[in-house]
């Protein structure tokens, strides 16, 4: 009989709802900063931010160890100051998703923010407005089709982070064994009814998220298409 803990989900639904928390105003932020500044190095910057989307996820998880370990920079740091530990808690894991599901973010975010009109904006500036009611009153409800998308696709991403959360994280049982994490050992231990399990919940949960968003998409194309 299949084990029901659902301490897998429960934790999985924590950590990409915090971690997509942050990548949504990172990602923002960044993207916004990188399309209206143009500077020496910019490509090797974004280049930078999009580097987790073409790294294996376990050299994502090493560089992440190597910083937040006991010996890295930041780990000593939030320890010593913070009394903070990132290795092997929930807190890793989180910071884990963070990263490899914030270029998702970003990309979808520049896009939204390059397919904004500028005259729109232009005119809003002739009018008095300034920057900050002009990105809420102007900017970010045109660009919200795709910051919604870049949310939606980061929140997945992180629902089914694997490779930097074991590096970092690991696996403790109740505290940072998330759903693809759980599959893993699973497979290891040979209970494989208990990963078909968790990869029918996984396997939903990413197909749900992804026919809204081409739901939700495809009507807002008709919306636009029907107001032209």
């Amino acid at each position: 009989m299949i084990e029901t803990n659902l301490t897998p989900l429960m934790l999985s639904l924590k950590v990409a709802a915090l971690s997509t928390s942050f990548v949504f105003v990172l990602g923002m932020v960044f993207a916004r900063w990188m399309t209206q500044k143009d500077f020496w190095g910019k490509n090797v910057l974004e280049s930078f931010f999009l580097l987790p989307l073409v790294l294996p996820p376990t050299v994502v998880g090493f560089g992440l160890l190597m910083l937040f370990g006991k010996n890295g920079f930041l780990g000593q740091l939030l320890h010593e100051w913070f009394n903070i530990t990132v290795v092997f808690t929930l807190t890793g894991a989180v910071i884990a998703s963070i990263v490899v599901s914030f270029p998702l973010m970003y990309q979808s975010a520049v896009a939204a923010f390059t397919g904004v009109d500028q005259r729109l904006e232009n005119a809003a500036r002739t009018m008095g407005a300034s920057e900050w009611r002009l990105f809420w009153t102007v900017t970010f409800p045109l660009a919200w089709p795709g910051l919604l998308a870049g949310f939606v696709l980061s929140f997945a991403r992180g629902l089914g982070e694997f490779g930097a959360t074991l590096m970092l994280a690991g696996y403790i049982p109740g505290k940072t064994d998330t759903i693809p994490v759980a599959i893993y050992f699973a497979v290891e231990a040979g209970q494989m009814d208990k990963a078909l399990f968790w990869v029918i919940i996984i396997v939903s949960l990413g197909m749900g998220t992804t026919l809204w968003l081409n739901w939700w998409s495809r009507r807002n194309v008709r919306r636009y298409a029907n107001q032209k």
